[in-house]
């Protein structure tokens, strides 16, 4: 998952934080909601997943060092998120979104974008997908290309929620479990390869790293 150029981190966060990962967080929202209201709660999330995203871009330098927090270490770490959050989509559980028997909020806007904070606007998955790809370059160039290609991701994201708003209303849960279940696999892929990418930065020989 190391990215050099615009097109490889638009792969990443895509592989990462794209649209099949996002409708599923939609889609178990979408029961009890309106289409204009499931429309809108896009529009909204995404304006803040995009904010948040450019901001983690262009702060990842501040970040790390404020912490004291290596390269590989966050690569070792990010990681162990993705296989451990990859693991659990793959057994059916479901990390980061809110309860069913949770307390639902007089507005339906602000509701739905509390379920939303973890699973897509300030995703752990995706926070440090930007993270790890803003500190491969030290340039503002570099920092903008990656704040470009989170956006265009979640332009996506939002495009693909406004489109299939209605079918996501009415998809079976069977068939959201499935699509999670793919999903797991390829994000415990893309765990492993950062483990690999850290051992790799620490000197450790790791062939498969690439």
């Amino acid at each position: 998952m190391y990215v050099f150029d615009l097109s490889s981190a638009f792969i990443a966060f895509f592989a990462v934080v794209g649209p099949p990962k996002v409708l599923l967080s939609f889609a178990q929202l979408g029961a009890g909601r309106s289409t204009a209201e499931l429309r809108l709660l896009a529009l909204w999330s995404t304006l803040v997943a995009a904010v948040v995203g450019g901001v983690m871009s262009f702060t990842a330098d501040f970040v790390t060092s404020l912490f004291h927090v290596s390269d590989q270490s966050l690569q070792l770490a990010g990681g162990v998120i993705f296989f451990l959050y990859a693991v659990a989509l793959v057994l059916g559980i479901h990390l980061g979104g809110g309860s069913d028997d949770d307390e639902h909020l007089a507005n339906p806007l602000v509701d739905g974008i509390r379920g939303l904070l973890l699973p897509y606007i300030a995703s752990p998955l995706a926070m440090t997908a930007v993270l790890i790809g803003s500190l491969s370059k030290d340039t503002w160039a570099w920092h903008s290309t990656v704040a470009v290609a989170y956006l265009a991701v979640v332009v996506i994201n939002c495009v693909c929620v406004l489109v299939l708003a209605p079918l996501l209303q009415r998809t079976h849960r069977t068939s959201l479990e499935l699509l999670s279940r793919l999903l797991g696999l390829l994000l415990a892929a893309v765990g492993v390869e950062l483990v690999l990418y850290g051992l790799a930065g620490l000197g450790v020989p790791v062939s498969g790293a690439h």
